[in-house]
């Protein structure tokens, strides 16, 4: 069984981008030959992703322009958040309102690329394999940014959160609509259902083995900008 349907979250402000973020969201900044949500849509669209959400909020309209001229050849639903940011947890929740199976949840501010499809098929093993939601996370030594503290730890495939964590989430997961089943709110936090999940035993993970790059702060897009990287 494959998964078919993808979402990406892209409402964010990118306060942290600034002046950048001013006139571009961020998902639309470019490094190498591809933007940030290009790379996301591509790499959920070579898994063999059919359909995918997409949520938008800051400069919406250039980001709808640009799936417009891309004519993507898989469908693309846009979840406007134009009038209430529902942050991840709730944006997730209402972009995929229409989803009834598995579907993968991607953040476009890590730098993804086609070294990262096999990790995807590897954690789309894992989810079907063990039948629990799954993050891939990064060992912080990977990481092109050394500021990041860690936000879970993996101990033969189980994710737990300790008072310090070895592991960073690279920002793709695969969920189903099961896991929103004890929520109430409409605007929440990823970290509410993680907690919970991980409290129950039910949250499960993969390592990945790339560097890490994430896309934060304005410095660290210069630092980024300065490595040339091309695809």
């Amino acid at each position: 069984m494959k998964i078919k349907q993808g979402m990406i979250l892209a409402a964010g402000l990118g306060k942290r981008m600034q002046p950048i973020t001013l006139k571009t969201p961020k998902p639309l900044i470019q490094i190498g030959n591809k933007n940030l949500l290009e790379r996301a849509i591509e790499l959920l669209i070579n898994h063999g992703i059919e359909e995918i959400a997409i949520n938008v909020h800051h400069l919406s309209d250039q980001i709808k322009d640009f799936i417009n001229k891309k004519k993507y050849k898989v469908k693309i639903i846009i979840s406007d958040e134009k009038d209430m940011l529902l942050d991840t947890g709730g944006g997730i929740l209402h972009a995929t309102r229409s989803f009834k199976k598995p579907f993968v949840a991607v953040n476009p501010d890590t730098l993804w690329s086609d070294a990262y499809c096999n990790e995807l098929k590897d954690l789309e093993d894992l989810y079907f394999k063990k039948k629990k939601p799954c993050l891939l996370l990064v060992n912080k030594n990977l990481s092109f940014d050394s500021s990041f503290k860690g936000d879970f730890n993996l101990q033969d495939g189980v994710i737990s959160r300790d008072n310090t964590n070895e592991f960073i989430f690279t920002g793709l997961q695969i969920l189903d609509e099961s896991v929103f089943n004890s929520i109430k709110d409409k605007i929440f936090s990823m970290n509410k259902i993680w907690d919970y999940l991980i409290e129950n035993n039910f949250l499960v993970g993969n390592e990945s083995k790339k560097k890490f790059y994430h896309l934060n702060t304005k410095e660290m897009y210069d630092k980024i900008l300065n490595l040339k990287i091309t695809d």
